[in-house]
C-alpha cells in the first residue's frame, strides 16, 4: 500500500502521450460516422459520465405516471436545461434542473407498446384513441391510472390477444413514427461539432419479464444505423429462455447485416431476476452470444444494487461473506415491489425472500464466480461484463442521482410525500462512465465494447484501475503511472491470457474524490478495495475483498442534525497490491470497490425537510405530525413512519450510506485444461 496521492499528481496525470496499445498515428477506435473531430482528445482517455437508462412519455409506465416529456426534453435536461415534472396531483408544476449536465445519454422506452401507446395517447382522429382502456390512459386520475396500469400489464407479448387499440387502428404504422420520432430527437440533440459536449446514442428497453421476473435489456446502437424497429417480447416470445431469441435477432437485423450497424444489449436490475438472469448456457454458441452481445451489465439503478447481497439481521449473504454487500438491497427479487400504494403492499408476490432462498445468481459476483468455473469445464466463460450504473429514470430526468435533491424516477407514483410512503427503499440511482479518447458515439461505444468503464452509485469519483505481472511497485508516485499502467497492465474491462508464463499479480487502483460544485463538494474517500474471485483445483469458486488504501475506521460520519459530514477522509487514494495467494494455473478476476465517506441517504434528507429527524428519540412524534399535515393536504395511509425505522432492525436499510464506484473487472485467464 502507498500514500494517498495528491491531487496534483493526478491532475497531471492526464499529459497527453500515445493513445495505449496504439502506434503512434493510428486511430485507437473506429470511426463509423462523418462528423469533426473533438477538441478535447485525450489519448491516455478521459473519463465521461452518463446515463444509458431513461424512459420519457413514450413509455406506457412513464405515461401512466403523468409524465409528459419526451426524448427532446430528456436530452435538454441531460445537457443541464431545466425540465417541467408532475406534483402528486399529476400537475406539471415542477421544475428540475441537474447540477451537472451529463456527457452522454441514451433515451430507452420500451419497445412493447410502443405504436399502442402513441395511438392512445396522441391522435384524437385514429380510432383506436377511443378504445376504452386508451381513455383510462389518459386520465390524470390517480386510480384510473393504476388501473390501466393493470391493464397494460396483462399485454405479455406471447399467447395475448391484440388489444382493442390495435384492432382499431395500426399499431405496427404507429410504432415505426414512434420509432422515427427517437432516432431523430437523438440527432438534434447529438453535438457532431469540434466541441463535442453531448453525445446521444439511439436505444430502447426490452422489457422481457415472466412471472414479474426481470430479464429486461437496454438496447444500445452505435451510430445510426439502427434496425427497422425495436425488438420486443412480441418478436421473441416471453419466456426465460427467449433472450438468445433477442440475440439471434440483433445478429441478424443489425451485427450481420452488412449495414454498418454495431449493438450490444445491457442487463438490468438481475437483482430482481428471481434467479434467471444469468442461466447457465443452453449451447457453446449462446454461451458465445452473452459475450458478443452484452459486454456490460447494469450493476445499480434506482431499483437496488446488483454486486452482492448481505443480509445483516441473518449475519449471512447469498454467497458472500462480505458484509458492505448490504448496499441498497430490496426485500424481494422481483418486480411486484413497485406494487405498493398509500404505504401498503398490494401484491404477496412483494412478500420479503429469506436470505437462505435468495438466488445467489441473482448477485452480479455470483455469476463472475461461476463464469470462472463454467469457463474452465467448457474453454468459454459466459459471464465477463464490465460495470456500469444508470438511473432507470420513468421521469425523463436522465442523472437525477443527488441524495439531497432526489425528486424520485416513477412521475407521480414517488414524488413528494409518496417517495417516502411507497418507494422508501428505492433510491436515486446510479452512472455509468466510460474512459475514452474523446466525447462521440464510437470511443464511448468502443469503450463499452472493450468494457473499460465503471459504475458509480451516483457520485462522480475518478477510478483507473490496471492488473498485470510487470505492474512496478511504484507506480503511485510515477508522474507517468497512466502511460505505464497501459504499457504495463491491462485496464478495467481487460482480459490477460497467458501463455503459462505468468507468476505474479499486481493491481494498481487509484481514485480522485468528487471535485462536486462550487456550493456542494464532493465526499472524502475513505478506502479502497479490491475483489477478487477464483476457482480452486477442484472447481469450488471462492472470493476475498481486501482493503488496500484508506482505512474503514477513519472515524467519519455525519451530523444527525443536519447531515452535515464529520471526520476526516481522502481528496485520493492510490495502491499497487501483489496478490500474495496468486495462482497462475487458476482462473481469476480482480476489480477495485471505492468507498467514499458516510453522507446521508435521500431519504433522511426528505424527512428532514419535513420535520422529521430519523436519528432523533422523538423521531415518532415527529412522524405523526408530519403524518397530519400530509393527510390535510389529501395523502391517505402512512407517509412518514419509515423516517423511524431502527437500522438495527432493517436487513438493509441504513439512513446513512456510502457512496461507491465499482470498476469493471480484469480476468485473469489461463491456458484451458
Amino acid at each position: 500500500m502507498r500514500n494517498p496521492v495528491s491531487s496534483c499528481l493526478l491532475a497531471a496525470l492526464m499529459v497527453l502521450a500515445v493513445p495505449p496499445g496504439s502506434a503512434a498515428g493510428t486511430q485507437p477506435f473506429e470511426r463509423t460516422e462523418q462528423r469533426e473531430p473533438c477538441a478535447a482528445y485525450a489519448p491516455l482517455r478521459q473519463p465521461l459520465y452518463g446515463d444509458l437508462h431513461v424512459h420519457t412519455r413514450l413509455s406506457q409506465d412513464a405515461y401512466l405516471s403523468s409524465q409528459r416529456n419526451g426524448p427532446d426534453e430528456a436530452y435538454a435536461y441531460a445537457r443541464g436545461k431545466d425540465i417541467t415534472l408532475p406534483d402528486v396531483d399529476g400537475e406539471q408544476t415542477i421544475s428540475a434542473r441537474l447540477r451537472r449536465p451529463l456527457d452522454f445519454t441514451a433515451v430507452t422506452d420500451h419497445s412493447e407498446f410502443l405504436g399502442a401507446l402513441s395511438i392512445c395517447t396522441t391522435d384524437p382522429w385514429k380510432l383506436g384513441y377511443w378504445a376504452p382502456h386508451c381513455i383510462l390512459t389518459r386520465s390524470q386520475n390517480f386510480y384510473a391510472q393504476l388501473l390501466a396500469v393493470g391493464w397494460w400489464s396483462t399485454l405479455k407479448g406471447e399467447d395475448t390477444e391484440t388489444p382493442l387499440v390495435c384492432r382499431l387502428s395500426d399499431c405496427t404504422s404507429a410504432a415505426l413514427s414512434a420509432w422515427t420520432l427517437v432516432q431523430e430527437a437523438a440527432e438534434r440533440h447529438y453535438d457532431r461539432s469540434s466541441n463535442c459536449a453531448f453525445t446521444t446514442f439511439v436505444g430502447y428497453e426490452y422489457s422481457n419479464a415472466p412471472d414479474f421476473r426481470n430479464l429486461h435489456r437496454n438496447v444500445i446502437f452505435r451510430n445510426d444505423r439502427v434496425t427497422l424497429a425495436p425488438i420486443s417480447t412480441y418478436d421473441t416470445g416471453l419466456r426465460p429462455d427467449n433472450v438468445p431469441r433477442l440475440w439471434d435477432m440483433l445478429g441478424k437485423q443489425c451485427l450481420d447485416a452488412g449495414t454498418g450497424c454495431d449493438v450490444l444489449a445491457i442487463p438490468h436490475n438481475s437483482n430482481l431476476s428471481g434467479g434467471l438472469m444469468f442461466l447457465d448456457p443452453a449451447s457453446p454458441q449462446e454461451a458465445r452470444d452473452r459475450l458478443r452481445y452484452e459486454p456490460l451489465v447494469e450493476l445499480t439503478q434506482h431499483k437496488g444494487s446488483s454486486e452482492c447481497r448481505f443480509d445483516r439481521l441473518a449475519g449471512v449473504g447469498a454467497g458472500t461473506t462480505d458484509e458492505t454487500c448490504d448496499f441498497e438491497q430490496l426485500v424481494t427479487d422481483n418486480l411486484s415491489m413497485l406494487g405498493s400504494v398509500h404505504g401498503k403492499q398490494r401484491s404477496s408476490r412483494a412478500d420479503p425472500v429469506p436470505i437462505d432462498a435468495f438466488a445467489p445468481r441473482n448477485m452480479v459476483r455470483t455469476a463472475l464466480k461461476d463464469g470462472l468455473r463454467l469457463g474452465q469445464q467448457s474453454g468459454t466463460n459466459p459471464f465477463m461484463p464490465g460495470f456500469i450504473g444508470s438511473t432507470d429514470t420513468h421521469s425523463a430526468t436522465p442523472g437525477s442521482v443527488d441524495e439531497d435533491r432526489f425528486g424520485g424516477h416513477l412521475g407521480r407514483r414517488d414524488v413528494g410525500y409518496r417517495g417516502l410512503q411507497d418507494h422508501f427503499f428505492d433510491n436515486p440511482g446510479g452512472l455509468a462512465v466510460v474512459w475514452a479518447e474523446e466525447n462521440s458515439r464510437d470511443a464511448i461505444f468502443a469503450a463499452m465494447r472493450r468494457r473499460e468503464t465503471y459504475a458509480t452509485s451516483g457520485t462522480r469519483p475518478t477510478v483507473r484501475f490496471f492488473a498485470g505481472s510487470d505492474l512496478e511497485p511504484g507506480l503511485c508516485d510515477d508522474p507517468q503511472l497512466l502511460a505505464k499502467g497501459y504499457a504495463q497492465g491491462e485496464p478495467m474491462g481487460g482480459e490477460i491470457r497467458s501463455a503459462g508464463k505468468t507468476t505474479r499479480m499486481r493491481v494498481l487502483v487509484s481514485a480522485q474524490k468528487d471535485a462536486g460544485t462550487s456550493d456542494t463538494p464532493g465526499n472524502d474517500l475513505q478506502r479502497i478495495q479490491i475483489v477478487k474471485g477464483w476457482v480452486d483445483a477442484e472447481g469450488q469458486t471462492h472470493e476475498e475483498v481486501l482493503d488496500v488504501a484508506g482505512s474503514a475506521h477513519n472515524g467519519a460520519g455525519v451530523d444527525t442534525r443536519d447531515c452535515t459530514p464529520t471526520g476526516p477522509g481522502s481528496a485520493a487514494l492510490c495502491s499497487v497490491w501483489e496478490d500474495p495467494d496468486f495462482d497462475p494455473a487458476r482462473p481469476a478476476f480482480y476489480y477495485a470497490r471505492v468507498l467514499e465517506n458516510p453522507s446521508c441517504r435521500w431519504t433522511t434528507h426528505q424527512c428532514m425537510a419535513s420535520g422529521v429527524n430519523p436519528f432523533a428519540e422523538d423521531c415518532s412524534a415527529q412522524a405523526d405530525a408530519a403524518d397530519r399535515l400530509a393527510h390535510a393536504a389529501g395523502a391517505r395511509g402512512p407517509v412518514y413512519g419509515n423516517c423511524c425505522l431502527n437500522r438495527a432492525e432493517q436487513a438493509f436499510y441504513s439512513p446513512v450510506i456510502q457512496e461507491r464506484a465499482w470498476t469493471s473487472p480484469v480476468w485473469y485467464l489461463p491456458p484451458a485444461p
